[in-house]
């Protein structure tokens, strides 16, 4: 299903980098834990690379890790995070880059401000939302996050035992499972490339 109720986001003409010629574009896939977002980014990622597309992934746990050290899981500490990766994103996007960005994102309010950065400067942004259920993520459980939480051992997991605003009006909301990812995959890079980002 794709809704596209945000003209203001430059769908059409992007953002031109000055040395390729190429439009940028920020593609942020938000979703619960071990719903998919990395695996489907990468794939996507592998196919516009294939195409001669300049791609960046920017890893939620990578930025954690590099240049959000030291941030807490607090709702302002997410916040933060969350627009130290928007900044970073619509950068690359403005310069000819297709940034694909999974990561949570887990508030409305944060992800609406990335969008904000990205109109201000013209520079095309699409949200995504891997929308799988947390059921299902639960058994997923790539990094063991639930079982942990289900043990005890960690508190404020999104979508367990801490908020997720799931996204109103998405560009595009795409269901994993029971599917693969070259489904998957292959449904955003369809998406983008039928508006002229890819």
């Amino acid at each position: 299903m794709t809704t596209a109720h945000h003209p203001a986001a430059g769908f059409a003409a992007g953002a031109v980098g000055a040395a390729t010629g190429e439009c940028g574009t920020t593609v942020w896939l938000t979703g619960l834990p071990s719903a998919g977002k990395t695996t489907v980014a990468r794939a996507v990622a592998e196919r516009l690379r294939g195409t001669g597309r300049r791609v960046e992934v920017l890893d939620g746990d990578e930025i954690r890790e590099f240049l959000s050290a030291g941030l807490g899981f607090g709702r302002e500490d997410r916040h933060t995070n969350v627009q130290r990766i928007g900044f970073v994103a619509e950068l690359l996007a403005r310069n000819g880059v297709v940034a694909l960005v999974p990561v949570i994102a887990p508030y409305a309010d944060s992800r609406d401000a990335v969008r904000k950065r990205h109109e201000t400067h013209g520079t095309a942004y699409v949200e995504v939302h891997v929308a799988t259920p947390v059921e299902v993520c639960s058994v997923r459980d790539v990094k063991g996050l639930y079982a942990k939480q289900a043990a005890g051992e960690i508190s404020g997991l999104t979508g367990v035992d801490d908020p997720y605003e799931v996204p109103e009006n998405p560009e595009l909301r795409i269901r994993t499972q029971g599917r693969s990812v070259a489904d998957t995959a292959a449904e955003l890079h369809t998406f983008l490339s039928e508006r002229g980002l890819a």
